[in-house]
């Protein structure tokens, strides 16, 4: 599998072009979205043909997460006669969202077909998602890519945004990838905020034995050396920050 990495900010990204959470997972021709946060569309529309994605798996229902399946859904609405559909695997609520937003009762059913998630494994193409909830809002999901072909191989573990490092660990397998959020960096972590930083990963990745730690979802300001440094305390592997645009081998 690859890992496209479509959008890595946070709620409020600093740079220019920089877009928030989005990651395309593909295997051959089946592509699978992991979250479509605000600007990301964009640069997934010219990564992929979005109406051949196998499926959009939302992690939560934060703005910068899937407020940009508001132009995924005018897309697939009014660049196709008839208009395409699409799944999308998300908490309760995601439609009413949508649809307050517009204030138009059925504007995400007119081209997304919108289930809740399952909690456990389900089948999507080639991948195997297996979604688990976390500690972040009421209804958080961190999810495990893998494909059906080699269930036993290497996958990829995204946390989503989480509060409690210790929610992923039965997701992850030695030899996986792991994609995790670290918004505060070196930390610590302020009080009552649900997010991880770099120490909390680090103790995960030491206990868990992915492959590699990839980190996303970092707020301005904090300093990406230091963060990178702070999970490298506790974990002996490779550990670097993801960027908009990059690509890794899963």
């Amino acid at each position: 599998m690859e890992l496209v990495v479509i959008g890595s900010g946070a709620a409020y990204p600093e740079r220019a072009g920089h877009t928030s959470s989005s990651y395309l997972v593909r295997d051959g021709s089946a592509a699978l979205l992991l979250d479509l946060g605000q600007g990301s569309f964009g640069r997934l529309a010219s990564e992929i043909e979005p109406s051949d994605l196998a499926a959009v798996a939302i992690s939560h229902l934060h703005p910068d997460h899937f407020v940009d399946l508001v132009p995924l859904r005018h897309y697939l609405r009014y660049e196709f006669e008839p208009p395409r559909r699409l799944p999308v695997y998300a908490a309760p609520g995601l439609s009413d969202r949508l649809d307050g937003l517009f204030a138009e009762p059925g504007f995400a059913a007119a081209a997304l077909d919108v289930e809740p998630h399952r909690i456990g494994t389900r089948s999507i193409g080639p991948f195997v998602l297996e979604a688990k909830r976390v500690t972040h809002t009421a209804d958080s999901h961190a999810f495990r890519v893998s494909r059906a072909a080699e269930p036993d191989g290497p996958a990829l573990v995204y946390s989503g945004d989480c509060g409690r490092a210790d929610d992923l660990g039965d997701l992850i397998r030695p030899g996986d990838t792991l994609l995790s959020e670290v918004s505060f960096g070196p930390g610590p972590v302020p009080v009552d905020e649900l997010h991880l930083d770099g120490d909390a990963v680090g103790r995960l990745a030491a206990s868990t034995r992915p492959s590699r730690v990839l980190l996303t979802h970092l707020q301005m300001r904090r300093d990406r050396t230091a963060t990178v440094e702070h999970v490298r305390r506790w974990y002996d592997g490779p550990v670097s920050l993801v960027e908009d645009g990059d690509r890794s081998t899963i």
